[in-house]
Formats: structure tokens, sequence, C-alpha cells
């Protein structure tokens, strides 16, 4: 699965209606309903929309015959294994009755074109966890554990040592508790979190 780097736009102009796509990432349902309210244009004819984060999944027709704008946006973000992903694709109306099946191709085309135009990210899946090592051994944990990809969230001092507050990926827990145990000698410890 990936996600979008950045925000993207594309716009197209279909029967003298003109379409403007807005992708973006989000994290959760709240930060895609933000970003919606964000880019919608209250001033056009309508502002249709989709957005997928896991399992959840939403999407608006605002005013086209039902099935005809929301869906095809939806099936552009699962057509390119998106995930963590909202479009607003916002319509002009130019005059120019599309029909149910030119809306589909409109709604879904624009915002396909939008999504294959953007720079995707793939998503990994991270395991949080906090790592408790001794002063003499942090600065050898840390650099070997930014080398594989983990990235840490806080640190807090103790009177001996610090307390890592990291994300590894999920496909790296093993291989990173093998690592801190190794290069610490058996006392750092690594204690996953839910």
């Amino acid at each position: 699965m990936f996600t979008l780097q950045r925000i993207e736009s594309s716009t197209q102009e279909i029967r003298k209606s003109r379409f403007l796509a807005i992708a973006g990432p989000v994290e959760d349902e709240q930060s895609a309903k933000a970003f919606l309210a964000a880019h919608a244009d209250p001033a056009a004819n309508h502002n249709c929309w989709a957005w997928r984060v896991g399992q959840n999944y939403r999407f608006s027709d605002d005013g086209e015959p039902g099935g005809t704008a929301g869906k095809p946006i939806l099936s552009a973000i699962d057509g390119q294994s998106l995930d963590r992903v909202a479009v607003v694709v916002t319509r002009w109306f130019g005059g120019i009755l599309l029909g149910s099946g030119g809306l589909v191709r409109a709604y879904g085309g624009t915002a396909a074109l939008c999504l294959q135009a953007a720079e995707k990210i793939e998503l990994v899946e991270r395991q949080r966890a906090e790592i408790a090592c001794d002063f003499a051994d942090l600065a050898l944990i840390r650099a070997r554990l930014a080398a594989r990809g983990v990235t840490t969230a806080a640190e807090t001092f103790t009177d001996t040592g610090s307390v890592l507050s990291v994300e590894i990926p999920q496909n790296a827990v093993d291989e990173v508790s093998a690592l801190v145990s190794d290069l610490s000698r058996g006392k750092a410890l690594l204690k996953l979190c839910d």
C-alpha cells in the first residue's frame, strides 16, 4: 500500500464543465474531514469526494446522481493501491449535461489523473516500543537503530541512562530486538507497546 507524499491537484475541462481534483495524505477520519472542508469550494456547483484510511472509507456525490461521483473517486483511490488518502473533485457546471456515464468518467478520470501524477510513498506498518539502556550504550544503539529505519519519537533520561520511545518497522521488530540485546551485551531492554 502507498500514500501520497504531499497535496496534489489536477484540472480538466469536459464539455464546458471544469473539474478540479485535489488529493492529499490523511492520517485518520478527522484529518480526512478537515482536508475535505479545507479544499471544497463553496462557490462551485458540486464538491464530490472520497477518502480511505485502512478499512474505513466514505464518499459523497454532493448532489450529483447517486453513484456517479463519490464511488468513481473511491475506485480511483483503490485502483492505485492507495491508503490514507482523501480526494475532492470540484465541478463548475458549464451548461452541458454529461449523463450518468459521462459523470462517472469525468469524476473518476479527474481523480485518477491527479493520483497518477502524485508522488507516492510506501506505507510501512510500525510498532511502538521503548528501549531502556545505559549511557555507555546509548550513542551506539541510537546510531544503529537509525540505520535500520527506526525513528525516535521521544527520549527521557534516568540517573543511569536513557529510555527511547521508538517506532520500528513491523517486519524488523525481531531483528531490532536482537540488535539492541547484542549491542548492550544483554543489558538494554526493548519493550513493545500496544
